[in-house]
């Protein structure tokens, strides 16, 4: 056991303006993943607390709709600059949470200051249009207005920029949020909301609802929740996106990834290596973005494996507060879960290149830590290949063509992201049409687009047709109201029961 002091903390909801924590609430650990330890307790909510979290928000919803576009955005813009100036603090919560390594924390949040500042145009996003005489005395214009109560369900991994895709947009367009952070790693939420307090936005209009399934089973079925928007696995996309539309909502459920990067044999090979290092062990490849699979195209890939071990011999694992590479995994049943698939590789014949069990690291020993692991000759069938790992294993499987390591692509379950590296041009365009993934990298690792480009995979990766953030996030949290005008003399040309046509 580590000998590293802790004081155990508790981590309450917040609900209209105030932290709540239920005397009688259940709890769940929340460690340092870096030490090994538990540091908090956060409480897990029942119907009752979901009950009240979502009549906060709808009551606030109400005032919170009719505030002007103009006193919306200097909220907007006062709570973008307090996140600026504190984003330090916030990276140094995900890191003792997540255990991701600092300058990676500053990343994410960064990702989700993009969202944000994209929302403090909202004015321009809600635009409306309008048609002059379409008949003869009638005109004709639209409005987009908010929808309501909007709950957001976000996953360990990106405990900052995923609940930032969603609710920059849904607060700017008008709307209230119950955000369900994981329960892995949930105070960044609640530092959201002390953030938003002192930005000036009304209590009630951003709440946090902890929980397990409870709490999002109540949030799926609740009547006054208007939509819901989820990033996690494929079987609880899933389910989320069937149970929110059978209970009338609106549902954008991002699922699982297994992401795809396909090596040209007339690839820059330094270039390839570096990108499959940094898109595969990053945050500990608990990335729905990362590349989990290199495709190499013959006879590339012995020359790319030499590559990609000498930088692995490179990494620093360890602490993430110590300006390592890497940090430890979420949770040690995450890591061994993760772990257990280089087991799986062997007994499938594949051959372990770099096995990360077992390594030296800058940190604690009872951290929960897996090196970088790379697996050579992965047969397609072998669990490894097909599914979503999420930790920090590489897997090379060889084919004999590009149009092997297409079709390879396009019969996988998951579409979330995909890379192709080449300096042939025709090819690069070829593979952008052929693919069939939400979203593509062309020399370009981790495809995840700017703010004002949606976010979103296709196939298994993606429930619901509305994205996440850009031009399909301001669709998604509101909705369009067409009104048409007459304004005539007293003369309103009698009783005519037939269908309205225009002259």
């Amino acid at each position: 056991m580590s000998d590293v002091a802790t004081t155990v903390t508790t981590v309450g909801h917040w609900i209209n303006g105030a932290e709540v924590a239920p005397a009688d609430a259940r709890t769940s650990p929340v460690y340092d993943p870096a030490l090994g330890v538990e540091t908090k307790r956060v409480v897990l909510a029942e119907q009752t607390d979901a009950d009240e979290a979502v009549a906060a928000a709808h009551t606030a919803y109400l005032q919170w709709r009719d505030v002007s576009l103009a006193r919306r955005t200097t909220i907007l813009f006062k709570f973008r600059e307090l996140l600026n100036e504190r984003k330090g603090e916030l990276a140094e919560i995900i890191t003792s949470e997540h255990g991701k390594v600092l300058d990676d924390a500053l990343g994410e949040i960064s990702r989700a200051q993009e969202v944000v500042e994209y929302a403090c145009g909202i004015t321009t996003h809600l635009r409306g249009h309008f048609s002059e005489q379409v008949s003869t005395g009638f005109d004709i214009h639209s409005m987009q207005q908010p929808i309501g109560v909007a709950a957001i369900i976000s996953p360990f991994n990106f405990p900052a920029m995923v609940p930032g895709w969603f609710f920059p947009i849904a607060i700017a367009a008008g709307n209230a949020v119950v955000v369900k952070p994981s329960e892995k790693d949930p105070t960044a939420a609640n530092w959201f909301a002390a953030l938003w307090q002192e930005a000036g936005l009304p209590d009630g209009v951003f709440n946090v609802l902890h929980g397990d399934k409870v709490a999002v089973d109540a949030l799926l079925t609740h009547p006054d929740v208007a939509s819901i928007s989820f990033v996690g696995s494929t079987p609880i996309a899933k389910y989320v996106y069937e149970t929110g539309t059978a209970h009338g909502k609106r549902v954008q459920a991002l699922g699982g990834a297994k992401n795809h990067m396909l090596v040209l044999p007339d690839a820059d090979l330094d270039l390839v290596a570096d990108s499959a290092i940094n898109a595969g062990f990053g945050s500990a490849g608990e990335r729905c973005m990362a590349i989990s699979v290199v495709v190499a195209v013959e006879p590339v890939a012995d020359g790319l494996i030499e590559k990609v071990v000498e930088r692995m011999g490179k990494l620093r694992v360890g602490d993430g507060r110590r300006g390592c590479d890497m940090g430890p995994l979420v949770t040690k049943q995450h890591r061994d879960k993760v772990a257990g698939y280089i087991d799986v590789a062997i007994e499938d014949g594949a051959d372990v290149v770099v096995d990360g069990r077992g390594i030296e690291v800058d940190g604690e020993a009872d951290g929960f830590w897996l090196g970088p692991t790379l697996i050579d000759r992965v047969p397609v069938t072998s669990r490894v290949y097909t599914e979503e790992i999420f930790g920090p294993v590489l897997a090379v499987v060889r084919v004999a063509s590009y149009e092997e390591g297409v079709e390879l692509i396009n019969n996988g379950a998951f579409g979330n992201g995909t890379a192709i590296f080449t300096n042939d041009g025709g090819a690069a365009r070829r593979f952008q049409n052929e693919i069939e993934v939400g979203m593509v990298g062309i020399n370009v690792p981790i495809p995840v687009p700017i703010a004002s480009y949606s976010f979103g995979g296709w196939k298994d990766s993606m429930f619901g047709d509305t994205k996440a953030h850009g031009a399909e996030g301001v669709k998604f949290f509101t909705r369009q109201k067409a009104i048409t005008t007459r304004w005539l003399d007293p003369s309103h040309g009698g009783i005519n029961l037939g269908f309205p046509q225009t002259d």
